[in-house]
């Protein structure tokens, strides 16, 4: 079972809104869509789901033309970051919904809904009314309708947006679990790539309604093709300078940092280039890696558990270093931090990775 988008594109008041893109979407792992709000994940999932009109290109699902096949006949579920259940059913019901509709047999729908209830643990829940759920409950329950209507595609629009921290990582873990060996092809839009990173499978990276990269997720993080798939890829937003070559030196252009180049880009040419290093590279602590030391004014500071985060006006660019640990920061006061040169990307002028 496959889900191929051929040369597809959509138009919203004459305008495109999603530029050309070609896919291949598989069953066996989890196919994630990454990027920032308003980048075109939902309207690629809509037109995958048929719930909008492509303006060209094709649909093709376990080798048929669904291009202009209605939602009801393509055999899909989408579950949606809102809680989007019948308010006057039971949860049995909600589950059982899409089931009815298709006139299965009442002994196959009751089978069909125990088993996903079992799967997701709604089995006591089920004579209940969605008001009477909690969120994380809700959700289940939209899930379940899902796994029990074991359609072709299963499209997860950023499911876990809405859900507390508790219950987000526990649903996020079960996830790839639950469709598991199901033989769907599975869509997973989010905008925060550290859950793509824990989803795994294969990530399409969506920047101004293009796919700029898609592949095995971790093989693009640890190599993004361009600026715009690194930008994508990193959160917070990945750190950029332009630098300059010369023989064996790296120099910054807008700040007194020079280093030596070593491994990969000993071989770059003289030249300029922009450089990269996601923020957790970048460190308030020398270590034996991160020596090139940078200096900067402290903007903002953030805790988050057991990290800190710090913004610094660096070069005319607003940098930031995220470390492990509680670090104390001081607004409008110098900070100097420390990068490791191994960790750093080079792009061309034009934006293409060199190195």
């Amino acid at each position: 079972m496959a889900l191929e988008l051929k040369n597809i594109t959509k138009k919203v008041g004459g305008q495109i809104h999603i530029k050309d893109t070609s896919l291949v979407l598989e069953t066996g792992y989890f196919n994630v869509l990454l990027g920032k709000t308003g980048a075109g994940k939902t309207s690629l999932i809509k037109l995958m789901a048929g719930l909008d009109r492509c303006a060209s290109g094709s649909i093709i699902m376990d080798g048929q033309d669904v291009t202009r096949l209605s939602t009801q006949k393509r055999n899909i579920s989408l579950v949606h970051q809102f809680f989007v259940n019948y308010p006057h059913m039971t949860v049995f019901d909600n589950i059982a919904s899409p089931l009815k509709v298709a006139g299965m047999a009442k002994s196959e729908i009751q089978g069909r809904v125990e088993d996903a209830a079992d799967i997701l643990q709604l089995r006591p829940m089920l004579s209940r009314y969605p008001h009477e759920l909690s969120g994380g409950q809700q959700q289940r329950t939209a899930l379940a309708r899902a796994i029990a209507k074991q359609s072709n595609a299963v499209f997860l629009d950023e499911p876990l947006a809405n859900l507390d921290y508790k219950l987000r990582e526990e649903l996020r873990e079960q996830l790839p679990e639950l469709f598991a060996g199901r033989g769907t092809v599975v869509v997973y839009a989010t905008s925060e790539p550290e859950e793509a990173l824990l989803l795994g499978g294969k990530t399409g990276l969506v920047h101004d309604g293009h796919v700029t990269q898609f592949g095995n997720t971790a093989d693009i993080y640890r190599q993004p093709m361009d600026i715009v798939s690194a930008s994508v890829f990193s959160d917070p937003p990945i750190n950029q300078i332009t630098v300059t070559k010369k023989g064996a030196t790296f120099k910054l252009d807008a700040a007194s940092v020079e280093w030596t180049a070593n491994g990969t880009t000993a071989s770059l040419s003289d030249g300029s280039y922009i450089m990269a290093i996601r923020p957790n590279n970048v460190l308030p602590v020398k270590t034996k890696a991160a020596t090139v030391a940078v200096t900067g004014m402290i903007t903002v500071t953030e805790l988050s558990g057991s990290e800190s985060s710090a913004h610094f006006s660096f070069a005319g660019q607003n940098w930031v270093s995220l470390a492990h640990g509680i670090h104390p920061y001081e607004i409008g006061a110098d900070r100097t931090f420390y990068m490791d040169p191994a960790h750093c990307f080079f792009f061309s002028p034009d934006g293409q990775l060199v190195a």
